[in-house]
């Protein structure tokens, strides 16, 4: 059986303002509560990894999404108050 190495931005769901803005609270609520059972399944599984920002946020239920860094193609993420 081959081991693979598993990240949690191999499970996690990236959103960008816009589309955070265009849910619901309950799919909202739904969001939160998948990529913080996720997060709580890499550790349960072992998996040594620091705890993502956007976890961090969810956990204090402020609203997060992530942005594309102008002049580079990588992600971040946007901390915002509730």
């Amino acid at each position: 059986m081959a081991h693979m190495s598993l990240a949690f931005r191999d499970v996690a769901i990236d959103l960008s303002q816009e589309e955070w803005e265009c849910l619901d609270p309950v799919q909202r609520a739904l969001y939160r509560d998948v990529m913080l059972e996720n997060y709580s399944h890499l550790v349960s599984l072992g998996c040594s990894i620091p705890k993502p920002d956007v976890i961090a946020l969810l956990e204090q239920e402020k609203e997060p999404w992530v942005v594309m860094r102008k002049g580079t193609r990588s992600w971040y993420t946007v901390f915002l108050q509730n």
